[in-house]
């Protein structure tokens, strides 16, 4: 056989020297091993599941526990709640003396009577009066305030006198509240005024609520609530006791020794199963016990692992394993309690330890039981190598094809192993190979990584891709790996010859071997060299036409990539190209559509770098950022179509104006000026006295002229907001009247002329001279829809198919000088207004007729929704926040800012970053921007990396960003 034709590895050579031992009975050992490891493997995970599945099921039940007693609390405070609000209105609190206040006690006894954990309800007064009614239950209370057996209810009150001196009183009524008895208290005496409930009171609707704490006069504990009266500067509060708190934890008992407690901020024990331990005699008064001073040992670990952020933990205690469960108890607002549960571990998983024994016992009765199955399979695997060894090692020669071969006897492993390795490495590096071209999209990290696999798959010892540069007519090396003896970076090729594919010697003693990668239209693309050693598999013919074949597929593959790279690259060109147009329309929008999506990339580039926080999850693929890229650079596209005069008006009533009517004025000024040279020959005949009473009158005239068109002029720039008397100033100057002595008719444009005669179509004919108002809104001024231009945005239009929402205005435009003039904010009109929007829905609409493939399929609406607002306000769709993704509201806020920063407006000066930052502060609490986002805009100091690159110094002033996160918060009062 000759060398050429021999395999790397031939199944017929002797055997004997090859280590091992025979396959079936390595085979048959490791199914029996494998079999008594799965006994084990299922074993301990069966276990393990069982036991967190009863440790998942014990925090579930805990949590449910947790919530129900949330909610009985809740109860228990919500009716209270809802009693103070409705006290804060009662008469009571505007009641000056005390017949008056005892008359309204029914209202607070039937509250406690309804609610038997509120134990007193009370009123402080400005003027330091107060007024307490308390509910006594059982003897205890009766004995401690020495009242009447059958006394029901105590009413306290304090009055001052008009010295300023205090008289207290104990009243006592009986069930029905008929009074049994009073007495005077002189030494029951205090200030209401001074007490936390007090002065924490507002007129708010939700009542101000104190830190749990012990009732001096019953020593239970408890919670009070307060509220100033609605119509008066009194304080009606309430105190609640919490025992049936300390009641409920017992009942929430996970296992007969769990242990359960309440605890706020300081780790104070609130409630605890056995209360006799939580409270401590202090002198005279009572303190809450910390947890630690409790002894409770795995309630305390539990609070500390709480702290570190763990909701649930298992630990050990003294050699003892328990689950602990850390719950907030959000109930009293204000204050951060926590519900504490911890259960042993043998108290819920002592069944499931006894269990366990009986499950080995189990597995090793199996595992014997099927001992015969895995020797029984070696050996049926054992008569099956032969014939794979055989197809392996024509696949290890480059050749796949499968034959059918006789019975024959088994081969040793190794054996079989090396041939399998080298079939492996093959046909994985070809999947590779194919999965590489069908995904990788940037050509030189395609070109490394098949060039690797390219390397392995055909058993070389190295290899480089050039590329073909048209331009500079050489081979430009683009990937290598592995050995690379003589190859340089550069390389000079004839683009109409051809490599030869034959094997030329190397320095070093190794073949080098170079492959055409050539187009489908035959262009050459680049060369693909390979290095390897001298042996008979890649002298093999075959090798060759494996690597040539195989080449043929990058060559494809690198046409493709460089085809789509190119439209890419025209693509982004056309589209900053429009961009740029658009800035050059107008020198007063001038690098928006640059400054925009420089800002917006930045924001969105560093959302997705978040790992924390509320955009933990948001993330950007390749595809994802291009779209995005693409939406900024569009997104005011839709700009083309907006009439330059409308985007560029510095004043009022700027228009497109025909100046025949300018020059016809200058005509009537000639007129006048005619006319005032008769007069004035007339006045030289005149007597003195009448002239100079006539000099007199004009220049009162003139005086007056002067001012109203001064005050004109100023109303025509549009600086400050117009008040109604500048508005009525306005339309009194506008009744002036002057007298037209030419026919306003010629010298007009067809359209004009149509609209003018239009207007006046049924009106006798205009005979002149024509008596005209100084300022008018004249019917010509209105140019009304039509089925041309009547836009397709209402709710409604069968037309609309994009599913805009926007409201017409009125007239397509309105040229009225009074309607201009009197615009109280800006210079846009309604109608301006409505054409500069227009040209979102130009965007949405020109990008929606492009044919976008699938990954860009978010850029019309990323685009185009940048004016939307979070509460569904904006246009042109109305979309509400949940209709708006990252995307879109990143490009809300990066409009805005940039257009409040902006320093080329003629309608407005470029604003500071702080004005900046507090107008989008409030636009965020009316519902315009993400308050999230802004937020973190805010945090990141992204508005200061962009102030520094584009903002003028004068604009770049001190940012306090605690004070303008605080306008996220606040909330107008309520009335």
């Amino acid at each position: 056989m000759p060398l050429s034709e021999r395999p790397l590895f031939d199944p017929s050579d002797d055997d004997a020297n090859v280590p091992g031992l025979p396959v079936r009975f390595g085979i048959s050992g490791l199914v029996m091993a494998g079999m008594i490891l799965l006994a084990a493997v299922l074993v301990s995970v069966g276990w393990w599941g069982a036991r967190q599945v009863l440790l998942d099921m014990a925090e579930r039940s805990a949590e449910d526990a947790g919530r129900i007693m949330t909610e009985r609390s809740r109860r228990i405070i919500d009716p209270a709640v809802a009693t103070l609000r409705q006290l804060a209105f009662d008469p009571i609190t505007q009641a000056t003396g005390l017949d008056d206040r005892l008359a309204r006690i029914a209202a607070f006894s039937v509250d406690m009577v309804a609610n038997p954990l509120v134990s007193a309800v009370y009123v402080g007064y400005p003027n330091g009066d107060f007024l307490l009614v308390r509910s006594l239950r059982g003897a205890e209370q009766r004995d401690f305030f020495t009242a009447p057996a059958n006394a029901a209810f105590l009413v306290q009150s304090i009055l001052r006198d008009g010295a300023g001196a205090q008289h207290g009183q104990y009243r006592f009524y009986d069930g029905e509240l008929k009074l049994l008895s009073r007495r005077d208290e002189p030494g029951y005496r205090f200030d209401p005024r001074t007490r936390p409930w007090y002065a924490t009171a507002d007129r708010s609707l939700v009542p101000a609520i104190s830190a749990p704490y012990v009732f001096f006069t019953t020593r239970q504990i408890g919670i009070s609530l307060s509220q100033r009266a609605r119509n008066s500067d009194a304080v009606v509060a309430i105190d609640m006791t919490l025992d049936d708190l300390a009641a409920s934890l017992g009942n929430l008992r996970l296992t007969p020794h769990s242990e359960l407690a309440l605890v706020d901020e300081q780790r104070k024990v609130i409630a605890y199963s056995d209360m006799a331990r939580v409270l401590e005699q202090d002198g005279e008064s009572f303190r809450f016990r910390s947890l630690d001073e409790l002894d409770v040992p795995s309630l305390s670990q539990l609070s500390e692992r709480a702290r570190t952020g763990e909701s649930s933990a298992l630990y050990s205690v003294d050699g003892r394993e328990w689950l602990g469960l850390s719950l907030p108890f959000n109930v009293i607002d204000g204050q951060a309690l926590k519900l504490l549960i911890a259960a042993p571990g043998d108290e819920l998983l002592g069944q499931l330890d006894r269990n366990r024994k009986t499950m080995v016992l189990v597995a090793l009765l199996l595992v014997l039981a099927f001992l015969p199955l895995g020797w029984w399979a070696g050996r049926a695997i054992g008569r099956s190598m032969e014939r794979l060894a055989l197809q392996a090692g024509r696949m290890s020669r480059f050749d796949f094809r499968t034959q059918r071969r006789g019975r024959s006897t088994l081969r040793e492993v190794n054996m079989l192993t090396d041939m399998v390795d080298h079939v492996s490495l093959t046909v994985e590096a070809f999947l590779d190979i194919s999965a590489i071209l069908s995904t990788e999209t940037h050509v030189e990290e395609m070109l490394q990584q098949v060039l690797e696999k390219f390397v392995q798959a055909t058993r070389c010892d190295g290899g480089a891709v050039y590329l073909w540069q048209r331009e500079q007519r050489v081979m430009q090396r683009a990937a290598a790996y592995g050995q690379q003896c003589g190859l340089a970076d550069t390389m000079p090729y004839d683009e109409q010859g051809s490599a030869t594919d034959a094997a030329r010697d190397t320095e070093d003693g190794r073949l080098r071997v170079e492959l055409d990668l050539r187009g489908r239209n035959g262009s050459l693309e680049g060369v693909l060299v390979l290095m390897h050693a001298h042996d008979s598999a890649h002298e093999d013919p075959r090798f060759l036409a494996f690597a040539r074949r195989l080449s043929g597929m990058l060559a494809v593959a690198i046409e493709t990539r460089q085809l789509i790279a190119a439209q890419k690259a025209l693509l982004e060109s056309l589209i900053r190209l429009m961009a740029d147009a658009i800035d050059a329309k107008s020198p007063y929008t001038g690098g928006h559509c640059e400054r925009v999506p420089h800002l917006a990339i930045m924001l969105v580039e560093s959302l997705a770098q978040e790992r924390a926080g509320p955009y933990a999850d948001f993330t950007l693929n390749e595809d994802e950022r291009y779209a995005f890229q693409l939406a900024a650079l569009l997104h005011d596209c839709g700009k083309v179509t907006s009439p330059e005069h409308i985007v560029d008006k510095a004043t009022k009533l700027e228009v497109i104006h025909n100046r025949i009517h300018e020059v016809r004025m200058r005509f009537e000024v000639l007129w006048r000026d005619a006319e005032l040279e008769l007069l004035r020959d007339l006045h030289i005949s005149l007597p003195p006295d009448q002239a100079e009473h006539l000099r007199a009158r004009l220049e009162d005239r003139r005086h007056q002229l002067r001012e109203d068109f001064a005050f004109v002029a100023q109303c025509n720039v549009g600086g400050e907001a117009m008040s109604d008397e500048a508005i009525a100033r306005l339309r009194q100057i506008a009744t002036q009247t002057w007298q037209r002595h030419f026919d306003d008719s010629l010298g007009l444009a067809d359209e004009e002329s149509r609209r003018l005669q239009a207007t006046r179509a049924g009106e006798p004919d205009m005979t002149l001279p024509h008596t005209e108002q100084l300022l008018a809104d004249r019917p010509e001024h209105k140019v009304a829809w039509d089925d041309e231009h009547r836009l397709a945005v209402e709710r409604g239009d069968p037309r609309n198919v994009l599913g805009f929402d926007m409201q017409l205005p009125q007239y397509r435009q309105n040229m009225g000088e009074l309607h201009n003039l009197t615009v109280r904010r800006g210079t846009l009109s309604e109608e301006d207004r409505f054409a500069i929007n227009n040209h979102i829905v130009q965007t949405l609409v020109m990008l929606k007729r492009l044919p976008w493939p699938e990954s860009l399929k978010s850029v019309p609406d990323t685009a185009a929704n940048h004016h939307e607002k979070m509460d569904g306000t904006g246009y042109p769709r109305r979309l509400r926040a949940s209709e708006l993704p990252v995307q879109d509201r990143v490009m809300a806020l990066a409009d805005v800012f940039e257009a409040l920063t902006a320093a080329d407006r003629p309608y407005k000066p470029a604003k500071t970053l702080s004005e900046s930052l507090r107008i989008m502060a409030r636009m965020c609490r009316e519902q315009h921007l993400d308050t999230e986002l802004f937020r973190y805009f805010l945090r990141s100091g992204l508005w200061r990396t962009y102030a520094d690159e584009l903002l003028r110094p004068a604009q770049r002033d001190e940012v306090d960003t605690v004070a303008i996160e605080a306008l996220l918060d606040d909330r107008p009062q309520t009335a």
